[in-house]
């Protein structure tokens, strides 16, 4: 009986954004989850300044070798003139039947990466280049989700053109007395800071300029319950059950410490009870934002849900995290749907996509010489 060819799976993973040691993590993860009887997989670890190391220099990293220690020893063997120096060692892996991208900020989740597969002609694991734009930039998030009525915060735009007009009175006015001040590319609580008074706008604001020039100054929600669903799927995608995180008092949000750091404060309830019409509201605005995006594959939805019972979509993640604390693969376990299982479909939903983007047909009309 002949043996069915292994799938050739190209996973990327680190980049230059912020939660570069996050990515690895997930990627880890994900590795030891999937089935290496159906897939060869080669790794391909992307450093922080942009390089994407060959399968054989990834593995060092991954077996605990100090990443700086290996990044100095490959560089001097790329010629950094070849403008393609950066992607060189992708071409060392020979027919990947799919790429795999685990690459979490931007990058990963801005639409750089699926554009690359794109050019490749490869399928590849998650949404496309338009989706994952739009997704990765909260402000144009936002206005989408608020065209397609689905709820949100109220929120203004801060940018260097408009910065002195934006003061902490003109926001009170407009959003409200509590603000929350988040760059609109970047994930996993970076730069994020609330303000509840002039001085904390004025040190937020700069801080969070560090990482984008199109600052969100959005409203805050009084003691919100943060709740989230897991979304599967293209055409037709299905909602996980939800789960709610519990963080500490002392803490004012679910930012980056409590997400990677030191989780031990935080609780999760995997999944929550919520009356059965919120459950079912949110649900459902998790698939109408999924939809309303164009996004495919996969989403973590991210909700702030107020004392009185209102859902406020705060977030959409095109590539969501896999570490051991990440909600995306849990919510899917108490869903019914194992880790292994997950990837599975997750692949094959790559597949899927490629396939249907391949039926679409382009007209080349030739100009006549002249």
């Amino acid at each position: 009986m002949e043996t069915q060819k292994k799938i050739h799976v190209g996973m990327l993973f680190g980049g230059n954004s912020s939660e570069h040691d996050v990515s690895k993590r997930s990627a880890h993860n994900i590795y030891d989850a999937m089935d290496k009887n159906k897939y060869e997989i080669d790794l391909f670890l992307i450093t922080k300044n942009g390089i994407v190391l060959s399968d054989a220099a990834t593995r060092r990293v991954f077996d605990g070798e100090p990443e700086d220690q290996v990044v100095a020893e490959e560089m001097p063997k790329l010629d950094m003139s070849d403008p393609l120096a950066p992607i060189k060692n992708l071409t060392l892996a020979k027919d990947i039947d799919i790429f795999y991208p685990v690459v979490h900020g931007n990058l990963g989740e801005d639409g750089t990466l699926q554009g690359l597969f794109k050019l490749l002609k490869k399928p590849y694991v998650g949404s496309g280049v338009l989706a994952s734009a739009a997704s990765f930039d909260k402000d144009i998030t936002k206005q989408i989700l608020t065209h397609h009525h689905i709820q949100n915060t109220k929120y203004v735009v801060v940018t260097p053109e408009n910065r002195e007009q934006m003061t902490y009175a003109y926001l009170q006015a407009h959003v409200g007395d509590h603000l929350f001040i988040k760059p609109a590319n970047q994930g996993s609580s970076i730069g994020i800071h609330k303000a509840e008074n002039e001085q904390e706008y004025l040190d937020g604001l700069a801080d969070a300029f560090k990482y984008d020039y199109k600052i969100l100054v959005e409203e805050s929600i009084d003691n919100p319950r943060e709740v989230e669903c897991s979304i599967l799927g293209n055409e037709n995608p299905k909602a996980s059950k939800l789960g709610a995180i519990d963080v500490p008092k002392t803490d004012t949000f679910y930012d980056y410490n409590n997400k990677f750091v030191d989780a031990s404060g935080v609780t999760f309830e995997l999944p929550v009870e919520l009356p059965a019409d919120l459950t079912k509201r949110i649900q459902q605005m998790s698939l109408d934002a999924f939809k309303a995006l164009g996004l495919k594959g996969m989403a973590r939805v991210d909700f702030l849900v107020s004392e009185d019972g209102e859902p406020y979509l705060g977030e959409i993640n095109t590539l969501p995290g896999f570490t051991n604390i990440s909600l995306y693969p849990k919510l899917w376990e108490v869903s019914g749907i194992s880790y292994t299982a997950l990837i599975d479909q997750l692949i094959q939903l790559g597949f899927d996509e490629f396939k249907r983007q391949s039926g679409i047909h382009y007209d080349f009309v030739a100009l006549d010489a002249e």
